[in-house]
């Protein structure tokens, strides 16, 4: 019997240590041209380069994408059956990969159920402490729940005993649930206003009703009539017991004209179809009805809490749970540490330590009732941290978009701590980012570039910050760049005053916003910046608020459709070639049988990964054969689609293609620094700072002379920066105003004027505390804000 013997290399070292480096070879997903690099293992890694230099396409689409299709793969056949499919990135070779935790920016869904509280698990820590302390005793943690009805059941349960069957009466069976019943675990209640459903002085024939969709000339006519309804009558005339049938009737199947249909009456309709949806997600036409017909108010039984009387009379120390998820997290961290019961010491000790992380990461400010779709994304991205702080696992690769987006310069030093004490754990930290405090704290850097689109892909610097610095490089050449503070700022020519503003923490705030200048509203996260401007300047005459909102759009959504940019070229060409301009849509007449205008075919493979490949009659220009030979200027409409924005702003801009609705337009995408962007991209692959740069050039084309930007550096490189503060400049000087909520520095010191809230997040802030120009802020140095750019400055 041989001894097994331990490999070493060289140097006497174990060979299992020596795998200490994440390979990647021939890296080609979407931009990036054959990209190979070696990343040093249980370090923290920052990828810089401009905005669409392919940074994303690296580190999520391929490391940490087939990272976690590796994993998946370890599943058996039928539990990948239930996963998401994911298909292996275009790369040759992938070596020395760990497990990728990704803490995107993703905003969390939208669900009206989902709170802080309930994505965090925090309430369900509170369920379980309520359950065994709660005086007087309700019930089991489901007593505290606002998502679980209570349901009563009774019945008889059946026994197959072979030669007989055996049957034996079951009690009444109560399963206890937090949910009001009024509002369903909503916390507000949706009146519909009647008038806006229908016309009394008309009759159903006469169009009386004034819903989306209802129209008496289809079937819908029929099955009105077929319900007995009296159709030339006007509604005014209706008996009560009509009107509740046209209104209230539960589906009822009926026979029409010898066809079996279902009525139901129009609310109950209604509710279904439009209020159970996501308003955003809406028609435009059926969003306004909704708006008009629909009034949301709190639910007059629970008070907003969403809880039965029951679990709101429960209380531990004179609170109940609604009172403890309606307390600002660091004052609940504090109410927690406060309780002294060893019975229950290790579900304290846990709760303790979730909620201490919420403040460690500077979320203290929330609170566990606060729905998670009103989060922003930098919020959002911090909160799915949280679960992560106190994990045992090591060896991991924590994958970070841009983490201290939506961070106060005072923030961004709380959140590079934690990035090293994940790396300090031995875990792999690796660091999507733009600014340069975080990128100060790298072991390794490497930058992307030279340009953006087409125009990057590469790898142009491989290193230390040190060397970044001195390397020619883009980012290394704008690394130190430093805004200095104007000579003199535009003078105001009028204000909009806000007056008594007291949303969320905000304290009765009064304060007048020059116009006709470029306005900061600076303050760290959680001060009451977006509470102030959104909530006192959104839907007033002639305000354009353009906010961080994801883009509605699927993979055949591209900047050219999204900014009404295809409906004159499309035009133009059937123009010049006698035809229809439908022809020129890949969405309708024009596209390519085969693939229906996607340009891609997927491949179904059961639990195998979804195979996506370029369709092979298309080649993947998307449109059929016939309607490639129609050409406009020498090209044809997909060659029109694969060009950047640039050349085609240069192509529709003189001779006989000059489009001028089209020039406009992009002129407008050119000026927000998306003349990279191919006019086909698809809206999918579009990275956050593009997407929202992109709805900035489309509200420039609108009527309205203010402008509020909710921080438009976001995911902009130091080098697109100084272009960004051009265009507001621009802005103003044709004579906008703009208001810019930013915790970005450069921007600051270039405004005309600052308005600050603080001096803390939450209740610590919620009010004013400074008003003037950069450089009397500067010089004043009280405000956190004031310090940080004094720093900045000099």
């Amino acid at each position: 019997m041989t001894k097994a013997s331990v490999q070493t290399t060289p140097a006497g070292e174990h060979t299992a240590d020596s795998h200490d480096l994440i390979r990647v070879q021939g890296a080609r997903e979407n931009n990036l041209k054959d990209v190979s690099l070696e990343l040093p293992k249980r370090r923290l890694t920052v990828f810089t380069g401009v905005s669409g230099s392919g940074k994303s396409s690296l580190v999520f689409a391929t490391i940490a994408a087939e990272s976690q299709r590796m994993i998946n793969e370890t599943y058996s056949a039928f539990v990948q059956g239930f996963m998401p499919t994911l298909a292996r990135p275009e790369v040759d070779h992938l070596e020395g990969l760990t497990t990728a935790i990704i803490v995107d920016q993703e905003r969390m869904g939208a669900n009206p159920r989902s709170t802080v509280g309930t994505t965090t698990d925090a309430n369900a820590m509170l369920r379980i402490l309520f359950s065994r302390l709660g005086d007087p005793h309700v019930g089991p943690p489901t007593a505290y729940s606002f998502n679980v009805p209570t349901r009563r059941a009774s019945g008889v349960m059946s026994t197959d005993k072979g030669s007989h069957v055996e049957k034996k009466a079951v009690k009444d069976a109560v399963y206890l649930g937090g949910m009001c019943p009024r509002c369903e675990g909503m916390g507000h209640v949706s009146d519909i206003d009647l008038t806006a459903l229908y016309d009394d002085s008309k009759s159903l024939r006469d169009g009386a009703l004034t819903v989306p969709g209802y129209s008496m000339d289809g079937w819908y006519g029929r099955l009105f009539e077929g319900m007995g309804l009296p159709m030339d009558k006007p509604i005014a005339m209706f008996t009560k017991k009509q009107l509740d049938t046209m209104l209230y009737a539960d589906p009822t199947k009926i026979k029409v004209e010898g066809v079996n249909l279902t009525f139901e009456g129009i609310i109950p309709k209604i509710q279904k179809s439009m209020l159970s949806k996501d308003p955003e997600a809406m028609q435009p036409h059926v969003r306004r009805f909704v708006e008009r017909a629909v009034t949301f108010q709190t639910c007059p039984e629970c008070d907003g809490t969403r809880l039965t009387p029951e679990a709101r009379s429960s209380k531990i120390d004179g609170k109940s749970i609604a009172d403890l998820c309606a307390m600002q997290i660091s004052d609940l961290a504090d109410w927690v540490r406060e309780l002294k019961e060893p019975s229950v010491a290790p579900l304290r000790k846990g709760l303790q330590h979730l909620l201490d992380s919420f403040t460690e990461i500077g979320l203290g400010y929330l609170s566990l009732d606060r729905p998670a779709g009103t989060l922003s994304g930098g919020e959002a991205q911090r909160t799915k941290m949280i679960r992560h702080l106190g994990s045992s696992l090591t060896d991991v690769t924590y994958v970070f978009d841009e983490p201290t987006i939506g961070l106060h310069p005072h923030d961004i030093q709380r959140m590079n701590d934690l990035l090293v004490r994940l790396r300090d754990k031995g875990n792999t930290v690796l660091v999507v980012e733009h600014k340069p405090e975080t990128i100060a704290i790298a072991d390794h850097v490497v930058d992307l570039g030279p340009g953006a689109g087409s125009g990057g892909g590469e790898i142009v610097f491989e290193g230390s910050v040190q060397a970044l610095r001195g390397s020619a490089t883009l980012t290394g050449r704008h690394l130190d760049d430093r805004a200095s503070l104007k000579d003199e700022v535009r003078a105001s020519t009028d204000a909009l005053e806000i007056r008594g503003a007291s949303s969320h923490n905000l304290r009765d705030v009064d304060v007048d916003v020059p116009l006709g200048v470029l306005v900061a509203v600076t303050g760290v996260a959680g001060s009451g910046k977006s509470s102030l401007i959104h909530g006192s300047l959104d839907g007033r005459d002639g305000v354009v608020v353009i906010d961080q909102g994801a883009i509605k759009g699927s993979r055949r959504s591209n900047p050219a459709t999204y900014t009404g940019l295809l409906e004159p070229i499309r035009k133009a060409f059937a123009k010049a070639n006698g035809v229809k301009p439908a022809l020129f849509s890949s969405n309708s007449e024009g596209a390519c049988p085969t693939c229906n205008g996607a340009g891609v075919i997927f491949t179904e493979l059961g639990v195998m990964a979804t195979v996506e490949s370029p369709c092979e009659d298309c080649e993947g220009r998307r449109f059929q054969a016939a309607v490639l030979e129609y050409e406009l200027g020498g090209k044809n409409i997909a060659e029109v689609l694969a060009m950047s924005m640039g050349e085609a702003a240069t192509f529709f801009g003189d001779g006989e293609t000059r489009i001028p609705a089209a020039h406009k337009i992009l002129e407008r995408l050119v000026d927000v620094g998306l003349g990279y962007l191919a006019l086909g991209q698809p809206l999918t692959t579009l990275s956050g700072g593009e997407r929202q740069r992109l709805k900035l050039a489309t509200h420039m084309g609108e009527k309205g002379g203010i402008y509020v930007l909710d921080e438009p550096t976001t995911g902009l490189h130091l080098a697109d920066v100084e272009q960004l503060l051009g265009l507001l400049d621009r802005l103003v000087d044709s004579g906008k105003s703009v208001i810019v909520i930013e915790h970005h520095q450069a921007v600051m010191a270039h405004a005309d004027w600052i308005i600050d809230l603080g001096p803390g997040a939450g209740h610590d802030g919620g009010t004013v505390v400074f008003e003037g120009t950069p450089a009397d802020l500067v010089a004043d140095g009280s405000t956190l804000t004031g310090k940080h750019l004094a720093e900045y400055v000099s």
